[in-house]
């Protein structure tokens, strides 16, 4: 597999945020992402989810499933956690196991150490659970490609070693990363792009 951009250019509020971008990734590679705020690597997750669409260039996708997009193949972890408070944690990773068509729970649940809160309603987690509830769906459902925005954020020691090993995992396995990050992420990097801004 290999995703590629050529050219890449994006504009948000009609402001050029950035231009003539180029890189590939291929399997069992990691891609990091650096920049001040704004510089727009939040902006480049979203058009590899195909969220949005680049102002030029294009996004390109070898090898995988020939009718879907690069976004329909990937897992995209934001800033935000994506989660019902109502419900419990087992009962939102049932939720995007049925959304996304199948998936481990188990399996998801103690990637992440999320087995001993399982019951626990999300309203009670602290924002570092809440944020390894988001992460657990990469261990729920397979997607060969993760696009990950800050995911180290919130997370202790322990449980950045779960998502350093489940990264590994992922890549090892012949899985694709990228990674907007402005801490080091404890998983080697074998692409860098570092996004100018203001």
């Amino acid at each position: 597999m290999l995703l590629s951009a050529e050219n890449l250019a994006c504009e948000r509020g009609g402001r050029t945020v950035f231009s003539n971008q180029n890189f590939s990734l291929g399997s069992g590679e990691l891609l990091q992402l650096t920049g001040a705020n704004g510089a727009g690597k939040s902006s480049l997750l979203r058009l590899l989810a195909s969220l949005s669409e680049p102002s030029h260039g294009k996004i390109s996708l070898e090898g995988g499933a020939a009718d879907l997009t690069s976004g329909q193949q990937a897992h995209y972890i934001a800033h935000g956690d994506a989660s019902k408070s109502a419900l419990t944690v087992a009962e939102n990773l049932k939720f995007w196991r049925d959304f996304l068509g199948g998936g481990d729970l188990e399996a998801a649940l103690s990637a992440l150490n999320l087995a001993p809160l399982a019951d626990y309603p999300v309203a009670l987690l602290s924002a570092g659970q809440k944020r390894r509830l988001a992460l657990a769906r990469l261990a729920l459902v397979p997607r060969a490609i993760w696009l990950l925005d800050e995911p180290s954020v919130g997370l202790d020691e322990a449980s950045q070693k779960l998502l350093v090993a489940l990264m590994s995992s992922h890549l090892k396995a012949g899985g694709l990363i990228v990674a907007a990050t402005h801490v080091p992420l404890g998983v080697k990097s074998d692409r860098n792009l570092h996004l100018g801004g203001q």
